[in-house]
């Protein structure tokens, strides 16, 4: 990546995408997030300088620096990405720490972040926005919906689907070819078994309704 990063957030999500641009040599200019207590402070050495929406510093977005994504919550992951798009022409790019595994021949949309020691495997198919824990597992053929987010050692069997907005805790395994729906939360831990209706939540081995 030739152009400097701009990562909005500085919270887990901000700290976990910084190290792994880090861990590539990416050189990070400024870190934005709305917490005014946050302001003129630093992250592993680079400087928290403004709200996500300061516009002197993003009007530098496009030719001079690229920008990503870091907030935990969702809904914010998904308004900031369109903001970016409509007001600045720009989607953020992806996040992939340097030891990492993703395939050449896997799928990534734009604005993920994908944490040290997970294998995305070739075939895999993810959207935009997707957090990706480290030592997370996304076998072949799962596809992993927009803005969805896997924790820890979480494992995505293969042809296993994930809806846009889900959540996979730490730990979890979804067997192959299982259905996660949209909003749906998967609790840390759990073997899902059988398909996860939209909006439900789920946990234990096997996996049931809570």
């Amino acid at each position: 990546m030739e152009n400097p990063v701009i990562i909005l957030g500085a919270q887990a999500v901000g700290t976990a995408a910084l190290d792994a641009f880090l861990s590539n040599d990416v050189v990070v200019y400024c870190i934005l997030d709305d917490d005014p207590k946050l302001h003129n402070t630093e992250l592993l050495d680079v400087p928290v300088m403004g709200n996500t929406d300061d516009g002197e510093l993003l009007k530098l977005l496009g030719k001079k620096c690229e920008v990503f994504v870091a907030t935990e919550d969702t809904a914010s992951r998904r308004s900031l990405t369109k903001m970016l798009r409509d007001d600045y022409e720009v989607v953020p790019v992806n996040s992939i720490h340097q030891r990492a595994s993703v395939s050449a021949h896997a799928e990534l949309g734009h604005g993920n972040y994908v944490g040290p020691n997970a294998v995305v495997a070739a075939t895999a198919k993810l959207g935009q926005g997707i957090l990706v824990g480290a030592n997370a597992v996304i076998e072949g053929q799962a596809n992993i919906g927009d803005y969805a987010q896997l924790g820890t050692g979480a494992q995505i069997g293969v042809g296993a689907s994930v809806g846009a907005g889900a959540f996979v805790g730490a730990g979890a395994v979804l067997v192959a070819g299982i259905k996660v729906g949209d909003k749906a939360r998967v609790g840390a831990g759990s073997v899902v078994v059988a398909d996860v209706p939209a909006n439900q939540t789920v946990f234990g081995n096997p996996a049931k309704q809570v």
